[in-house]
């Protein structure tokens, strides 16, 4: 949904007014399993990424915390380790978005993830893979530092104490990944249009070949939406992103609190 709607210049047949209006369009007009294309690739990505991404997280987070605040809970610590976790995630799940999103898109052409990623390696080449995944560090480094900030301010705020408490940990999550969300839409507006290249949208602005680069995506985002095109799919990013990080978290601190425990137990 979120990648129809972020369309600059959609095919008549793919306007939606709203998140809802356009699910039931995609279900009705193209099939049930339509708004799940390409989420096989997202899935197969996200296990080793968000291993590294967490692991990476609370290894920087306690060693920066202990330098710049004595083992206290430090802000500044807390976004740059999401930050550099970041790298590690996004290396990894940068070409299973370009493969998804082109799935994704109105009349796409691949019938299967395979098939994509042969014909986008053919055509493009290698570097397709990665063409926004300079954008998509300058979108995701600053998203998880507001999220994971933001997180750590809800857990002071609900659970000071710091104990495992799934509900904490849902609301924390949700409330996270909806501020970041909402932020960062008109970056996330500008790496959409780098992972689909657009053809409607870039012929009207005389755009011939391939747009690569920020700069050249915030300027062309600009010419063909103006600032309200900045924040197209607001609504779709964070009512997908709520749920998504407060799932993250709940399942990560259970397994942090599972293994911390069976840890603690066999020492004693």
């Amino acid at each position: 949904l979120q990648t129809r709607m972020q369309s600059l210049q959609p095919d008549p047949k793919a306007q939606y007014r709203s998140v809802y209006e356009a699910l039931k369009k995609i279900v009705l007009t193209e099939g049930f399993w339509r708004p799940l294309r390409g989420i096989n690739v997202t899935m197969l990505g996200a296990g080793p990424a968000h291993a590294m991404y967490f692991a990476c997280y609370e290894k920087m987070k306690k060693s920066l915390s202990d330098t710049l605040q004595h083992g206290g809970n430090s802000h500044l610590a807390n976004g740059i380790a999401g930050s550099v976790a970041t790298l590690l995630h996004d290396a990894v799940m940068n070409p299973a978005e370009v493969v998804k999103q082109r799935m994704q898109m109105f009349n796409s052409p691949y019938k299967s993830v395979l098939t994509c990623m042969r014909t986008v390696q053919k055509t493009e080449g290698f570097g397709a893979f990665y063409r926004s995944y300079t954008t998509q560090l300058t979108m995701n480094v600053p998203f998880q530092a507001i999220h994971f900030i933001t997180y750590e301010f809800m857990q002071e705020q609900i659970n000071p104490r710091r104990e495992y408490n799934p509900r904490s940990h849902i609301v924390s999550g949700a409330v996270a990944g909806a501020v970041a969300a909402a932020a960062t839409t008109p970056l996330d507006v500008c790496k959409t249009l780098l992972n689909t290249q657009e053809n409607m949208a870039l012929s009207s602005v005389n755009i011939s070949g391939h747009l690569s680069g920020m700069v050249n995506a915030f300027k062309t985002v600009y010419q063909l939406g103006g600032v309200s095109g900045y924040f197209r799919g607001v609504q779709a990013r964070v009512i997908y992103q709520m749920p998504s990080t407060a799932i993250a978290w709940s399942v990560y601190e259970f397994f942090k609190y599972f293994l911390t425990k069976r840890k603690l137990e066999k020492r004693t």
